[in-house]
């Protein structure tokens, strides 16, 4: 069969062609999914060593071929072999990359130097290197123009406007991830699972402390509108999380009970105003109005 390329070309086409498949199918995040799983770092590892062995074993089926022709059969062969390896369109991009003369043609650019044998080409600068010249030149006057004569955009402002979109999509997370909440984002939960979720965490954690209907006992009252260390739900957030008054409150759940967890069971003891206990605590602390 003819080789289209040589084989330094096939392996690491195949091979990642293959990755992009797997990227494709793998939902790995940020990283390629190479990088991020040790079991597609074995796999790939393992498709590049595949890839090799089969063209060492081509070379090897062939070479064992080669031995078994006649004289003029491996003659015929290897010039057959040889038209067939040429890589016509390789070779044709390269030359035009690197403008080498070839050698049959080197005396056409030799110049009347000989330093003890040694000549010198008159070689031109090779075509690659003159367009990226030409490259550069054009992309320093489109930047001088751009950020230096019409000046209406510069680093300082992408970095502003990447700044402030960064901001604004922060807080757009914070909105939905909610254990990322804190005492002055929390807000009030109302949905029957958040409260639900809250009851049951009062009950473990609360409940020998402020009673089941909240009329409390070593804890206080929190059915009436007093409240030691400020009402509402960011300061109750804040004294869940924080704790109470040093030495004698409560102690602080941040360590316990995550952000979520701290907001539905404030959220829930928060139900309890307004209500009518069996035994109620004397009130405690100060009246709270709601926006003080």
């Amino acid at each position: 069969m003819k080789n289209m390329s040589p084989w330094w070309i096939r392996i690491p086409v195949v091979f990642f062609i293959i990755f992009g498949l797997m990227e494709y199918f793998i939902d790995s995040g940020e990283k390629p999914a190479i990088l991020e799983y040790p079991i597609t770092q074995f796999f790939m590892l393992m498709v590049l060593l595949i890839l090799i062995a089969i063209e060492l074993i081509l070379k090897l089926v062939e070479n064992v071929m080669f031995r078994t022709l006649s004289e003029e059969a491996k003659e015929r062969y290897l010039e057959a072999k040889s038209s067939q390896n040429e890589w016509t369109w390789g070779n044709n991009v390269w030359n035009k990359l690197t403008g080498n003369k070839p050698i049959e043609e080197e005396g056409e650019i030799i110049l009347d130097h000989n330093y003890d044998g040694i000549k010198e080409l008159d070689n031109e600068l090779p075509p690659w290197w003159v367009w990226m010249f030409y490259a550069t030149i054009i992309f320093g006057v489109v930047y001088l123009v751009r950020f230096h004569i019409v000046g209406d955009y510069d680093q300082d402002m992408e970095y502003e406007q990447e700044v402030a979109a960064a901001t604004l999509a922060i807080e757009e997370y914070k909105k939905t991830a909610k254990d990322l909440i804190d005492a002055t984002t929390v807000e009030l939960l109302t949905d029957a699972a958040d409260l639900s979720a809250g009851k049951g965490i009062y009950e473990t954690t609360c409940l020998v402390c402020h009673m089941a209907d909240g009329g409390g006992g070593i804890g206080p009252n929190l059915t009436d509108e007093n409240w030691i260390l400020g009402g509402g739900i960011k300061n109750v957030f804040n004294t869940i999380a924080e704790g109470g008054r040093d030495g004698k409150g409560m102690v602080a759940w941040k360590q316990t009970l995550k952000p979520l967890e701290i907001a539905q069971v404030s959220s829930y003891l928060l139900t309890f105003q307004g209500t009518t206990p069996a035994n109620p605590k004397a009130p405690e602390g100060d009246v709270w109005v709601e926006g003080n």
